[in-house]
């Protein structure tokens, strides 16, 4: 590392605009959030975003799975989530996955048909989808237009810096074309996935990861096109030892783990894949993820070409993601941290403010209530962070920065950004309670405990035992340590084991 340093000259940056609310990052935690403001009566908003476009991860990246929005026969996560799905399924090819009339189903037939696309666990139809990504990027920018009276969108601007006096956020730094500029801001919101603002605001972060968790890896998604996923799928059923064998060449020639998975439609599919103890804030890893996949993808193209004819004969890569797929770097040291004691227990938290089911976790994927202190950072005020660098410990992490997750908390941070500026409070003094009601009355959140939200949600709970009779999670609950029985689980070919020779295809 160069030990040289240079002394950058005093300036003047100009200021480029002022709002009541600024979202710094369109993924799927920021473009929700400007949403959910918005919607929330908020007409002074600005998202600013690097990229020419929205949605992160699932746009740029390549995360095409929504997975685990249901617990047996209730949809939990719905909001802008689940508005995601019902735009899309207009548009043909946009989007798979069951109408949420199925969810809870047993049908083996209805299983098997949505499994693929995140719409089914081991033994129900859940709620669960699978998006194309240019269709969501349009849809993106309709709903950002759909409130252009109150959101300002800022494409090609990416905010560097925040603008503090003492602990109180003010507004943010950015560089574009135009050079460096400020946008002021009575909230900001840090939507970036990696704490950027947060780390530089004199918030605590954390940059701790597990190397045996799914977090401590980075992605470069691509997709293969010219094949049918349907008949390469029944191909594997009654070739399972060729199967193997092709699983373990391509992840030779990748140089690490990857999973062909089902796209929305039955002609494309992606090829997610996990690149382990890399740091998605590195240089160094971001660089080498890149180069490392795009060395080796023309490889796997021609292997199965070569040695599948009969399903890949006509295979070709269709196309490269633009972004790399990030799953865990600096994430905020919030008012609460959540733990993997949150899915061994049934924690309620009275600020709870998305109430989230997870992937293959340790309760039969049941929800957990996220509370409004996980996306508050400490000691500095007027700025939120919500999305995948939210408040966890490192295996935690590993099950609450999911899309889903990312939408959710995004929502929330939205709407409690709207209700600190009409109340003129600050984040850490806004009155919960209201942001709540908003979500649970106005935006369709359903939330535990809320006079807007049908009691039989709980009551699905509670028939169920929070998904608390799983082995995993009676031993867990046994030795009052989560962790370990997660660690276990995950050394066992569980979701966070980036190593593990299991085809994790409900794993983002």
């Amino acid at each position: 590392m160069n030990a040289k340093t240079y002394i950058e000259p005093q300036t003047t940056i100009p200021v480029y605009d002022e709002c009541d609310v600024l979202v710094v990052g369109g993924g799927s935690a920021g473009h929700t959030a400007a949403i959910a403001a918005a919607r929330a009566g908020c007409k002074n908003i600005i998202l600013m975003e690097r990229y020419g476009y929205c949605g992160g991860d699932v746009t740029g990246g390549y995360v095409l799975l929504i997975p685990s929005l249901s617990f047996h026969d209730k949809i939990y996560v719905r909001g802008i989530q689940e508005e995601w799905f019902d735009r899309l399924r207009k548009i043909p090819g946009a989007v798979a996955g069951p109408d949420q009339s199925l969810t809870g189903s047993h049908d083996p037939l209805l299983m098997k048909a949505f499994r693929g696309v995140g719409g089914a666990t081991r033994d129900r139809v859940e709620f669960g989808f699978t998006v194309e990504p240019n269709q969501m990027k349009i849809e993106m920018d309709v709903m950002l237009a759909e409130h252009a009276d109150a959101i300002r969108v800022l494409y090609h601007s990416w905010g560097t810096k925040p603008i503090m006096e003492g602990n109180i956020c003010k507004g943010v730094i950015f560089e574009s074309k135009e050079g460096r500029k400020a946008v002021l801001a009575k909230v900001v919101i840090d939507a970036t996935g990696d704490a950027d603002l947060c780390r530089l605001s004199g918030a605590p972060t954390s940059s701790a990861i597990d190397d045996e968790c799914r977090c401590s890896s980075t992605a470069l998604v691509y997709r293969i096109g010219g094949f049918s996923k349907k008949a390469y799928g029944e191909w594997m059923r009654t070739h399972m030892e060729e199967a193997r064998a092709m699983g373990q060449a391509v992840a030779q020639i990748h140089g690490f783990r990857a999973g062909m998975i089902d796209g929305p439609t039955d002609d494309v599919s992606w090829m997610n894949n996990w690149q382990p103890k890399h740091d998605c804030s590195l240089i160094k890893d971001l660089t080498d993820t890149e180069m490392k996949t795009r060395l080796a993808l023309r490889k796997v193209v021609d292997y199965y070409k070569t040695v599948c004819p009969e399903i890949f004969k006509d295979a070709y890569l269709y196309d490269i993601a633009p972004q790399l797929g990030t799953r865990g770097s600096h994430r905020i040291v919030g008012e609460y941290v959540i733990s993997s004691n949150d899915w061994a227990f049934p924690k309620e938290h009275e600020d709870c403010i998305a109430w989230h089911c997870t992937v293959d976790t340790l309760n039969d994927n049941a929800p957990i209530e996220i509370p409004y202190r996980a996306i508050l950072p400490q000691k500095v005020e007027n700025l939120l962070a919500p999305g995948r660098h939210i408040s966890a410990d490192r295996i935690a992490i590993d099950n609450v920065n999911l899309i889903p997750q990312c939408v959710g908390t995004g929502q929330a941070a939205g709407v409690a950004a709207a209700v600190a500026v009409a109340d003129g409070t600050s984040t850490h003094t806004v009155d919960v309670k209201k942001v709540q009601d908003i979500l649970a009355g106005e935006q369709n959140v359903p939330l535990p405990r809320n006079a807007h939200t049908d009691a039989s949600y709980t009551e699905n709970l509670v028939a169920h035992e929070y998904g608390l009779y799983t082995e995993a999670a009676k031993k867990a609950r046994a030795s009052g340590d989560a962790a370990s029985a997660y660690r276990h689980w995950t050394m066992s070919g569980g979701m966070g084991n980036a190593s593990a020779p299991k085809d994790h295809t409900n794993n983002s």
